[in-house]
């Protein structure tokens, strides 16, 4: 048996779940923009970030990154209160009802494609579900340092 060559895996993995996200996003009406809900994501997942380091995560300017949390905080998804550290600058949370509104695009967006998930043979989904497993651990270990204040 020829061992399996792993030298495209990173960019081949990349490749495939793009294009799930697509087929997900593509199947359903989501209640925000996806743009939105990768930021309030991102917010999720750093627990309270700046501004700049907001806009360091996602590759942009921050005038650009004031939009798109303004546009969450006037949706009543984020909040912003003072950096205990630096008066000048915000921190952004997300709110209560940011948690249940990222909630409801992951459920719409997984019910968009589970009915081809249900299709699998149950030893794939066996081993997709372990594959999740897998990459679970993997951004765990591998999470990124957030940019120092």
């Amino acid at each position: 048996m020829v061992a399996p060559v792993y030298a495209s895996l990173g960019a081949d993995l990349l490749s495939v779940v793009a294009r799930l996200n697509r087929l997900a996003t593509q199947r359903v009406a989501l209640p925000i923009p996806g743009a939105q809900a990768r930021l309030l994501s991102t917010i999720e997942d750093l627990e309270e970030a700046r501004i700049s380091e907001l806009a360091t995560v996602d590759h942009c300017s921050q005038p650009t990154m004031t939009t798109q949390v303004r546009r969450l905080e006037d949706a009543g998804l984020t909040t912003r209160a003072t950096d205990p550290q630096d008066a000048r600058a915000v921190l952004i949370r997300i709110t209560d009802k940011g948690v249940d509104t990222l909630a409801q695009v992951r459920q719409d967006r997984a019910a968009a494609i589970d009915p081809e998930l249900d299709r699998l043979a149950p030893e794939d989904r066996s081993t997709l579900a372990q594959a999740v497993e897998v990459l679970r651990r993997f951004l765990t270990d591998t999470a990124p340092a957030r940019p120092v204040r």
